[in-house]
């Protein structure tokens, strides 16, 4: 009796035990499952937060620039070129091989310098030819003279007919006619062999040498180009809208920029050209420069400052200029990248006026206030 008793305790108290050690399992896993599960949402969350520091110091690596017009009476300035008045293209006037050359890049000539020797054998050749055609017109022409005189003293005697006569005269009026031919042609040759040599019209400095010897010069091929350095002027495009206010202005006002001189250029003469490019809508402003003036060369940069207050009529508003390195082309689009409200660059279609230096002008698509980058490649892995 007692140990039947005693049994059923045992097998109870075993099965409290399993049943515990069951929980005690099911509650490590479900703590194991939470632990994961809050280190997979740390670790995401500080991805995101990694992401949105990278987003945020690649937004601040993005340089912008807030948009605004031009002060108006500020003075204007117009990039422009230094040019020669007198600008001449040396060419020859006949062929020929080149066999000397007696001036190169950088050469101060005189006025009638020998400048390029051409081969002048055949044109000697040619010459020679055409004195032995004279000579033999000359002789005949003393022929047909002699033999029209003693036609006259016969006709005088009645020994021949006047149509006979007549036919004497013919001939030597014919063989005047050929001599003077000739005389001609052989001043035309001589003229041809002085060709030969390439002579400077004027006297300038060599700006570039375009042949080399051994070179076949042919006629209206530029050989070399020869400038006259006491004549240079600048010249420049303004705007259309400003002529009226330049040709009211005195040329002492106006000034010119050139590297390497130690102040601003006053022009000796203006001159504005009437006729407007129809493409830009500007009209060529030629300022001529001091003849006394030093290290200045055909080519050079030019920036031409006008008088301060000189602005178009229709310009009344501030006009918009940016950076010309923010601009973007692609393909036939034009524009730049303008940050919305969120602060993210948007490419926006704009249409471009006039440059001046490293800016442009914004005709259309930009507004006062709006802000710009200036980074374009930056901008477009930002979008």
């Amino acid at each position: 009796m007692r140990l039947s008793s005693i049994m059923p305790r045992t097998t109870t108290a075993n099965s409290v035990s399993c049943r515990y050690a069951s929980r005690s399992r099911h509650l490590g896993a479900i703590l194991l499952s939470t632990i994961l599960l809050s280190a997979a949402l740390l670790f995401q969350a500080g991805s995101h937060l990694h992401a949105a520091e990278a987003e945020k110091a690649e937004a601040s690596s993005l340089r912008t620039v807030l948009v605004g017009g031009t002060q108006q009476g500020m003075r204007q300035t117009y990039d422009g070129t230094v040019e020669a008045v007198r600008q001449t293209m040396i060419a020859a006037q006949v062929s020929g091989t080149i066999v000397e050359l007696h001036a190169v890049a950088g050469d101060t000539v005189r006025s009638g310098q020998s400048l390029v020797r051409l081969d002048a054998r055949e044109a000697s050749q040619g010459a020679v030819a055409a004195d032995a055609q004279l000579a033999a017109s000359q002789a005949q022409l003393n022929l047909a003279k002699q033999e029209y005189e003693r036609q006259q003293q016969l006709y005088a005697k009645n020994y021949i007919s006047e149509a006979a006569l007549q036919q004497a005269q013919a001939r030597f009026k014919s063989a005047q006619a050929e001599v003077n031919s000739q005389v001609a042609q052989a001043g035309i040759a001589r003229t041809q062999k002085s060709f030969n040599i390439v002579q400077a019209p004027y006297a300038g400095v060599i700006s570039e040498l375009l042949a080399e010897v051994g070179d076949i010069a042919l006629p209206g091929k530029a050989l070399m180009t020869l400038y006259d350095p006491a004549e240079l002027r600048v010249s420049v495009a303004v705007p259309q809208s400003l002529a009226a206010e330049i040709e009211r202005s005195s040329k002492d006002e106006l000034r010119i920029e050139i590297a390497g001189q130690p102040e601003p250029i006053k022009p000796a003469s203006v001159q504005l050209l009437p006729a407007a490019d129809p493409r830009t809508h500007t009209r060529t402003l030629r300022l001529t420069l001091p003849a006394d003036l030093q290290g200045v060369s055909p080519g050079m940069f030019a920036r031409v400052t006008l008088p301060a207050g000189i602005r178009a009529e229709q310009d009344v508003a501030d006009r918009i200029l940016v950076p010309f390195s923010a601009v973007v082309r692609r393909a036939e689009m034009t524009g730049l990248y303008v940050l919305n409200s969120a602060g993210k660059p948007l490419l926006r279609q704009v249409r471009l006026g006039a440059v001046s230096g490293d800016q442009v002008e914004i005709l259309a698509g930009v507004s006062s206030g709006e802000r710009i980058a200036l980074d374009p490649e930056i901008a477009a892995g930002q979008r």
